[in-house]
């Protein structure tokens, strides 16, 4: 079963396999625990009831045999692949101003 957080870990840590000046900046995050399933693309880890699936390449740095039951420490980093606002702030370009709950009273002529 695949949860949100399982599926954004696995994009975020794509940009583990591209080190270099563009992510220089990038906070890194670690997960430890066993191998719970490996591929080429994909490395499962479980961390006590979770199970964090998390990409890696070819240019993936490997220290040591990944096989399955062997418990590791993947490092990774986050980066956003596309960011879409929703909702009615979106549409009309900023965000609505609050209201105080006042009437506004019109003025004599």
């Amino acid at each position: 079963m695949r949860t949100p957080t399982t599926l954004l870990l696995a994009v975020a840590a794509v940009t583990l396999a591209f080190t270099g000046s563009t992510f220089a900046g990038s906070k890194t995050y670690q997960v430890t625990g066993p191998i719970t399933a490996l591929t080429d693309d994909t490395v499962t880890v479980q961390k006590g009831s979770e199970i964090w699936e998390v990409a890696r390449s070819a240019a993936t740095k490997v220290t040591g045999e990944l096989k399955v039951g062997a418990k590791v420490t993947v490092e990774y980093t986050m980066s956003a692949v596309t960011a879409e606002v929703k909702g009615a702030a979106a549409d009309k370009g900023t965000a609505a101003p609050k209201k105080d709950g006042k009437k506004k009273e019109k003025k004599a002529k």
